[in-house]
């Protein structure tokens, strides 16, 4: 017996008229046996008369007929699909290059079209079976989010770590005639899928323009815990500068050709080179912006419209934590909000000593790593966190340091902000106005 365990149901909802109760398992839609929530979400869309099949947990099975509204929830909710594993060995690959320690989760290498689909994880379909393919194109499940890094079948074989899987050309090919839609990238290692088999690359997914809709190119990630890993070369600030001097001019002539913006540079590139980014519009409705792709100029743009409309909080003084690749543009932001706004911002970039200091991301920093660049420091009121460092509804940083202990170990509020610049001046004030309460507290 299959199904989905039902894990909440909205009150005042179809499913809470009609008697389902967390715990119950929803067996079929309309006789449609149920593998997962694509199953169900797909199935329950198809129409407004619906019979469920549902089996209770003493063992008893119910068929319940609905009639709804057009598009009326039945407010039904599921817990995620349990991923595919990865069985690829990818010679970049980020999780061979973890450190012991971390929270468990991160050492999970998932390989699975579902979650492409929900969530916009990547995958390389190099484990895709015949079936999936198909259901991919029979439930129309598009977008795709796909790692190709290289359309060479012998270079991609390489970087995969894997020989005998499918050509990629031909995978995209039959999605592309499925009507599937499609977002690419391609994970740059120097020396091997750049120069011209990135052209390559780069001309076979344009040849595939509209259903290949979007391609990035990133660089890849070297941490120091390589151990006996195959030696990769870095993307250095060298490398970034000939790269962008080269890319970039092609991603604007492939947008004149392709009429919308195809082609994107990672904004790592244009951080490690220190080049101004292209202007916002160049990256069209921002496709790629999960994947670090026009995060600095959105950050830019909307760091200009807040500057508009920030005002005076007192003379508050905190300080922000933040990876060394962003300390640049976030101090400049932090220092005209201060202006501002008559706070003392002090922006802190913090050395990766988890992963490595060729690591500088904010997202990949460790609530040791904070304390430790924060020691001795003066903090001011409080310390105020982006929560991209953090793990969404847990409160850990990726060493499993929570944000009481960082609190208590610091002797000071912590704060967390959404990484923008709204979110920065929403927390600046935040933190104002406790400092304030302290004060007040503490007056006679």
């Amino acid at each position: 017996m299959n199904g989905l365990i039902v894990e909440a149901v909205a009150h005042g909802s179809i499913g809470e008229e009609m008697g389902v109760e967390p715990g119950d398992r929803l067996l079929a839609v309309n006789h449609h046996p149920l593998r997962d929530i694509i199953d169900y979400s797909y199935h329950t869309a198809a129409d407004d008369e619906l019979l469920l099949e549902v089996a209770k947990p003493d063992g008893e099975f119910w068929d319940l007929e609905i009639e709804r509204e057009p598009g009326e929830p039945l407010g039904l909710t599921f817990p995620a699909p349990e991923p595919a594993r990865c069985r690829n060995n990818c010679i970049f690959c980020f999780v061979h290059q973890l450190p012991t320690g971390l929270r468990k989760p991160l050492y999970v290498k998932d390989e699975d079209y579902r979650l492409s689909f929900l969530n916009g994880n990547y995958v390389t379909l190099a484990n895709l079976k015949a079936a999936e393919l198909a259901r991919i194109i029979d439930q129309r499940l598009s977008p795709l989010y796909i790692s190709v890094h290289a359309t060479n079948p012998a270079l991609r074989e390489q970087l995969l770590g894997r020989q005998g899987i499918p050509p990629i050309l031909g995978q995209l090919r039959d999605l592309a005639a499925g009507r599937i839609g499609m977002h690419t990238q391609v994970v740059l290692c120097p020396g091997l899928n750049d120069g011209p088999e990135l052209e390559r690359t780069v001309n076979d997914l344009a040849g595939l323009y509209p259903a290949v809709r979007s391609l990035a190119v990133v660089p890849l990630g070297l941490t120091r815990h390589r151990g006996r890993l195959p030696q990769l070369k870095p993307v250095d600030a060298g490398y970034a500068r000939a790269f962008v001097a080269t890319w970039g001019p092609r991603a604007k002539a492939l947008k004149k050709r392709l009429v919308e913006p195809f082609l994107f540079l990672a904004d790592e590139f244009y951080l490690k080179a220190d080049l101004p980014f292209p202007p916002l519009r160049e990256y069209g409705d921002l496709p790629q912006i999960e994947n670090g792709v026009g995060m600095v100029p959105l950050f830019l743009r909307d760091a200009a419209q807040v500057l508009r409309t920030a005002r005076p909080v007192g003379g508050v003084r905190v300080t922000v934590v933040t990876g060394a690749s962003a300390v640049g543009f976030v101090g400049a932001f932090l220092a005209q909000l201060g202006e501002r706004t008559g706070a003392e911002i002090v922006p802190v970039a913090v050395e990766n000593r988890l992963f490595g200091e060729s690591v500088t991301v904010s997202g990949l920093l460790s609530g040791n790593d904070i304390m430790a660049a924060l020691e001795g420091k003066e903090l001011g009121a409080g310390l105020l966190v982006p929560d991209v460092m953090l793990k969404e509804g847990e409160g850990l940083f990726l060493d499993g340091v929570s944000l009481e202990e960082l609190q208590r170990r610091l002797g000071r509020p912590v704060l967390t902000f959404d990484c923008t610049p709204r979110g920065c001046y929403r927390a600046l004030r935040q933190m104002a106005r406790l400092s304030a309460g302290r004060s007040l507290s503490a007056s006679p």
